[in-house]
């Protein structure tokens, strides 16, 4: 895989490799793509922890009825309640 990397990222990369940070600009990048794969199983988790959460909620009798939520965020945003 080849890839292109504007001047900026590509000369922080390219420091992080002189600096003895990482050994080769092969390296520095398979970090950087670990730690943004991380960074979106980590959302995800955060996603479903709320979702799962929110099931919760409901099945406990926490929840509000749709059309009352939809109601309330027609006026916080003035819209007309054909919206």
């Amino acid at each position: 895989m080849n890839t292109q990397l504007p001047a900026d990222l590509e000369q922080f990369v390219q420091d992080q490799v002189r600096s003895g940070r990482f050994s080769s600009t092969d390296e520095a990048m398979t970090a950087a793509v670990r730690l943004l794969r991380k960074q979106e199983e980590a959302e995800e988790a955060r996603v479903l922890e709320g979702i799962c959460q929110g099931l919760e909620d409901m099945r406990a009798g926490r929840g509000r009825p749709a059309e009352e939520v939809f109601a309330d965020i027609r006026r916080e945003f003035n819209l007309p309640s054909d919206v």
